[in-house]
């Protein structure tokens, strides 16, 4: 997954805020498929998620349609995205289908290095940052240095860093399955980290790979990522092999003021609890309620 959903996915937060739901001017916004919990949500043919009570699910083509009315790259391999109504945090989901990746370094894990790694490729970045007028990204250290559980075969990992005194944080996890990897990003600002986590944990105990796509059900002759899982830390093959680090994205991302993006989180909670507030008050008033 492209790391800029992190900011990115902010922008989008305040477009359906903005946006009023689409439904007082149906024009003005893409038309979004949304599913309301308590249900159960497909990430098209790969998973299938449960949506809990008080969340709402965009599927993959609502996202890549609300990423390209905020003018943001799409990748394709959105599969949806996720977001509290009565919180202040989102989850962006994305499958790369790179093939089984091998666990073989599942304790070889060193995280002083992939770190020493991540900050070699952020000073390249930055390079690029202060060449397009963009403000330089330190990388500060891990939140959760990289951890992979054999068991679900699910690894996870967050690093903080800052941007002119403010700071930024990705909390990552990757999933793996027998044909790729469903990545996934928590989107969260860092001093809510710890209260969001226990909810964010939950909501993956709802997730399961469709039959024939998890990882135990490999088989000989399918396709086999060329990387382990020190290279899904750093950032996979495309910003291992251009060695440009964990935010390499930013510099990309950063066409846009990056006091834009501050603001943008800060407006975030109020905006979305405006909208969702007159969303769910025309359902009622229509009779529909969540779905």
């Amino acid at each position: 997954m492209s790391y800029s959903k992190l900011f990115i996915l902010s922008a989008c937060s305040l477009a359906l805020a903005t946006g009023r739901a689409h439904a007082q001017n149906p024009d003005s916004k893409p038309k979004l498929n949304l599913t309301y919990g308590p249900a159960k949500a497909h990430l098209e043919s790969i998973a299938q998620l449960d949506v809990p009570a008080g969340h709402i699910f965009l599927d993959g083509k609502s996202t890549r349609a609300l990423l390209k009315a905020e003018g943001e790259p799409v990748s394709g391999q959105e599969m949806g995205l996720l977001k509290a109504t009565n919180g202040h945090w989102s989850v962006m989901f994305e499958f790369s289908g790179i093939g089984y990746v091998k666990d073989d370094d599942k304790d070889k894990l060193d995280a002083d290095k992939l770190l020493a790694e991540i900050k070699r490729g952020t000073a390249e970045a930055n390079k690029v940052r202060e060449r397009n007028g963009n403000p330089p990204i330190e990388v500060v250290g891990w939140e959760q240095p990289p951890r992979y559980d054999p068991e679900t075969h699910n690894l996870e990992w967050a690093i903080r860093g800052a941007s002119e005194g403010r700071q930024i944080l990705n909390y990552n996890t990757r999933l793996l399955g027998r044909k790729g990897v469903m990545e996934v990003v928590l989107i969260v600002q860092p001093d809510q980290l710890s209260d969001t986590l226990p909810a964010f944990r939950n909501l993956l105990a709802g997730y399961s790979f469709q039959s024939g796509q998890s990882y135990a059900e490999y088989r000989p002759g399918d396709k086999v990522a060329k990387y382990g899982l020190a290279a899904l830390v750093v950032g996979g093959a495309a910003v291992g092999a251009a060695k440009l680090g964990l935010f390499a994205w930013l510099a990309v991302f950063f066409k846009k003021a990056w006091k834009l993006v501050v603001v943008a989180f800060a407006a975030v909670a109020a905006s979305l609890k405006k909208f969702f507030g007159k969303l769910f008050g025309g359902r009622r008033e229509s009779g529909m309620g969540p779905q």
